[in-house]
């Protein structure tokens, strides 16, 4: 008998959350160690599964699980992981428990707080590892909820236009997705069925399968906020808690960038080959704007978001040049991005609980009092900013090499594209050293009569560090992460070659 890993995987963090109501009443230091301990306990079993069951080698689909659950369409509990989906999960496990690990700051409500993460841990880990596409969309669904909620209650002053502001665009864009779902289960063959496997050997008629495709890149663009889309995700990130903000960055938008390769590669190979030098043009475009966009934010929190809206246009241009290097580029950019932005919107949230101040023009000379916070920031911002040796240099590097080898375009269009990226890969640098120069640096907070701050305590510091530690690693050896999807994304792409 096969026993089912992933079942339990994705059923058990909202099994334990639902547990949490019937904590005693002792202060929320019980809710509080219950939710980490559930979560670290969930981090060593997808590790245990995907260690000793899981083949890196092989590109099928492992660890499937199939139940039937409602006959009347054939929709079924379909799981099952593969090279593609093994780095988003393992990620999302880590940033969980570290965004746990950070909220302890949070005293109002705590047990409807800690029970939101570990329902948002369910809905990603059940996203990732959704081997059916009505799964995929109620997984999608799940995350939702959770987030609205934690914006709009634990968030800033403008709390509640956020959580507005980001459930109309995330729930507009899932429009589409059911849409997009419902219609390839009925129409893509004879009997209706949403399994993965068979609707990727589906072959459609060009123009259907470009409607579904715009269908589909609407709803992930949402996610993965592709501009114009994007504008919800400054003002959420502005407002939400820290320990929010680092789900929302590390794995709410890679769920974007996973669904755009899993469904958008994956089942319309046609349609994305026409597709593609948009994809690459609009995430150009993407570095660029959102780089200069950030340098004009006041805010710091609004300024670390828009360089992720930046980082993001990598994996953009890495899924639209169809090569192997692209592509694993993209998703290690996915993998190295969870990292580093988990860590900066730590690592703002933790300053501004220090000195209460959200402008960057009436900070300054925090590096004195705080140094080992200003060290911390300093080297996630040298990661951010693509220095050799960090992960997001490897990254970036991939997909760049992959961009240049790609035989789909021609030469005039590549060095124009690369041209526009070495243009953001500047200005990357530019707003992160000048948000550094601005909180860090100077002597502006010292005149004030609150001239003593406590520096970073050994939660944070413990927090920071392994946060900085995988970033390093994959820097150095980026074959950890590569040699998880190599397999898989040949598998992909024959798709587009031999078709």
């Amino acid at each position: 008998m096969h026993f089912p890993c992933l079942t339990i995987i994705v059923i058990f963090p909202i099994f334990a959350g639902c547990l949490i109501f019937f904590l005693p009443h002792r202060g929320n230091r019980v809710i509080r160690w219950y939710t980490i301990c559930m979560c670290i306990l969930e981090l060593l079993l997808t590790t245990y599964a995907f260690c000793y069951h899981f083949q890196p080698d092989d590109p099928l689909i492992q660890l499937v699980e199939d139940y039937k659950w409602i006959h009347f369409f054939d929709f079924h509990w379909r799981l099952g992981i593969d090279g593609l989906s093994i780095g988003p999960i393992l990620l999302t496990g880590f940033v969980t428990t570290l965004a746990t690990l950070a909220a302890w700051p949070v005293t109002r409500d705590s047990r409807l707080f800690h029970f939101l993460m570990l329902a948002m841990y369910s809905g990603q880990i059940g996203l990732f590892s959704s081997r059916d596409l009505l799964l995929f969309f109620l997984m999608w669904e799940l995350e939702l909820i959770p987030v609205y909620l934690l914006v709009s209650m634990w968030g800033g002053k403008k709390r509640l236009y956020s959580a507005t502001k980001f459930i109309l665009y995330t729930a507009g864009g899932s429009v589409f997705l059911l849409i997009g779902v419902l219609g390839i289960g009925l129409y893509g063959s004879t009997e209706p069925t949403l399994n993965f496997e068979i609707l990727a050997n589906q072959s459609y008629p060009v123009a259907l399968e470009i409607i579904f495709y715009i269908g589909f890149f609407l709803a992930f663009a949402v996610k993965l906020p592709i501009i114009p889309l994007h504008t919800w995700l400054p003002d959420t990130h502005g407002e939400a808690h820290y320990s929010t903000c680092m789900l929302l960055a590390g794995i709410l938008l890679k769920m974007g960038a996973y669904g755009l390769v899993r469904i958008n590669m994956e089942l319309f190979p046609h349609a994305h080959s026409i597709f593609s030098p948009w994809l690459m043009i609009v995430g150009a475009i993407q570095i660029i704007y959102a780089a200069s966009t950030s340098l004009g934010q006041r805010n710091l929190k609004k300024r670390i978001a828009y360089s992720s809206v930046s980082h993001m246009g990598f994996i953009i241009i890495g899924i639209g040049s169809i090569t192997d290097m692209g592509l694993n580029g993209a998703l290690l950019q996915i993998i190295s991005h969870g990292f580093i932005g988990a860590a900066l919107f730590f690592l703002a949230g933790t300053t501004y609980d220090r000195i209460r101040l959200v402008y960057l023009d009436e900070m300054g000379g925090i590096g004195i009092p705080m140094s080992k916070i200003f060290t911390m920031f300093s080297s996630f911002s040298m990661a951010s900013l693509a220095l050799p040796g960090m992960s997001g240099f490897v990254a970036e590097l991939i997909v760049f090499v992959g961009l240049i080898t790609s035989p789909k375009y021609l030469l005039m269009t590549k060095l124009l594209i690369t041209l526009v990226m070495a243009i953001g890969m500047i200005l990357t640098p530019i707003y992160l050293l000048s948000m550094l120069r601005q909180m860090f640096y100077g002597y502006k907070i010292f005149n004030g009569s609150n001239s003593y701050f406590v520096d970073s305590g050994p939660r944070e510091l413990f927090l920071s560090i392994s946060i900085f530690l995988p970033a390093l690693g994959i820097g150095m050896y980026p074959d950890f992460v590569l040699s998880l999807s190599v397999e898989k994304v040949e598998v992909i792409l024959s798709n587009f070659f031999y078709r």
